[in-house]
């Protein structure tokens, strides 16, 4: 049975202004799409979705001519580029934004967690939280008083269950969303990449937890992920999207490797980040402007230094100190390695840093890596913020091994690799 089909389905934004430009022009818009159901007279024909050029165009599509099928109790990977349309695309299905032409049809109920605390007020305790997030997504309250116990342990919140929101980390959110989520039985789930925001224990619950949905309940799954050991652990079929346009629909194991072999070439050793680039749901008193590798990325020796260069920019000037960290991707999008510089302290003076990184004895095999980058403070006690996160930006390769280090051990652990506090770090006005 088919439990969601995407039937031509095309989705344009206009970017900048959000009406026509008179008035008059939106009665007519509105009358003729919202009243007659036909086609927006004022549609355009807008360019590919492709964040890595820039456009002549006022309109872009984000998603053209998507057509699937997905059948009940599959469990779908929806992997692609940051900006590929994935986050689109469940936005559409689960009915947050319309499409622009075609039809979407879904059998069941629809649970969705798009995005950090979506739905959450920060003035509410958890507990509030839970009821309000619940009837959001449909639930009676006998229904979440019959699973409000469950749901808070699988949450691991319960110490914090009376306290605001606003309180809680974003993991912590992250938590409480995905356990309300889970629990609302389903007939469809959509999650699009939060996971990531939650820690290594609780990711492993959250993917069991969907496991048991699809594989005991028969319940469909989307599942919108850049982490492909995960996408590979849970689905059985896949969708790889580019540039707004499905690249192949198929098994899993066909769809992750055809992803990676469009990825495998694009080494890089620098980018003004963006925010397609960023993860949402961070602080910003501190973000990255640009980022550059000082090593040429096409030939990288195990004894060289891994040396970068970074334009930070302090959006609060309370902000005094903070570490970098770099986690190492290999090509199957499988994180080998995590370094951490120590903390350092900014200049008083100043918006703009150049900020140098160099870390010694990186100890990595050959082959290609990409690199996710954050900013964070951590007094090791009570207090851990993350203010910026930017997923593969730099791309690089090691080619040589001498004979020095051959006899070490190169491939680092599978859970996360070393991490270094040792790293030499400059901070300077630029």
């Amino acid at each position: 049975m088919t439990a969601i089909e995407f039937e031509n389905i095309s989705k344009q934004y206009r970017l900048g202004l959000v009406n026509t430009g008179t008035i008059a022009h939106d009665i007519n818009r509105w009358w003729q799409t919202a009243v007659l159901r036909r086609e927006d007279p004022y549609l355009k024909i807008g360019e590919v979705n492709d964040r890595s050029t820039r456009g002549t165009s006022e309109y872009v599509w984000a998603l053209r001519d998507i057509n699937f099928k997905v059948e009940q109790g599959d469990v779908v990977g929806i992997i692609g580029k940051n900006g590929a349309g994935k986050s689109t695309l469940l936005k559409l299905l689960s009915k947050v934004t319309s499409p622009t032409t075609g039809t979407i049809r879904a059998r069941g109920r629809i649970a969705s967690l798009l995005e950090v605390g979506t739905g959450f007020h920060g003035e509410m305790t958890g507990r509030e939280n839970i009821y309000l997030n619940g009837a959001i997504m449909g639930m009676t309250r006998q229904e979440i008083d019959r699973k409000f116990d469950e749901i808070v342990d699988f949450s691991g919140c319960e110490r914090y269950i009376d306290t605001p929101v606003k309180r809680y980390s974003s993991g912590m959110t992250v938590r409480l969303g995905f356990a309300v989520a889970a629990h609302l039985d389903p007939e469809i789930l959509v999650v699009d990449e939060v996971l990531a925001v939650g820690d290594a224990e609780f990711q492993k619950k959250a993917i069991g937890k969907m496991q048991d949905i699809s594989h005991g309940d028969g319940r469909t799954v989307l599942f919108v992920s850049h982490n492909m050991a995960s996408i590979r652990a849970l689905c059985n079929s896949g969708i790889l999207l580019n540039n707004g346009y499905i690249d192949y629909v198929g098994g899993i194991k066909d769809c992750v490797s055809k992803y990676i072999d469009n990825n495998i070439d694009e080494l890089r050793d620098y980018i003004y980040i963006t925010d397609q680039y960023r993860r949402k749901g961070y602080y910003k008193e501190l973000e990255y402007i640009d980022i550059k590798m000082l090593n040429d990325v096409h030939e990288v020796a195990t004894e060289e230094d891994l040396c970068f260069e970074m334009t930070v920019r302090r959006n609060d000037k309370d902000v005094k100190s903070c570490q970098f960290g770099i986690v190492i991707k290999d090509v199957n999008d499988i994180p080998v390695g995590t370094l951490y510089s120590h903390v350092v302290q900014f200049p008083v003076d100043g918006d703009l840093f150049k900020v140098k990184l160099v870390f010694s004895d990186h100890q990595l095999s050959k082959g290609k890596y990409k690199l996710i980058f954050n900013i964070s403070y951590n007094d090791y006690q009570t207090t851990i913020k993350n203010y910026d996160i930017v997923y593969d930006v730099i791309c690089f390769e090691i080619t040589h091994i001498d004979a020095q280090h051959s006899h070490l051990f190169l491939n680092w652990p599978s859970l996360g690799g070393c991490a270094y506090r040792n790293a030499q770090v400059e901070i300077v006005n630029p």
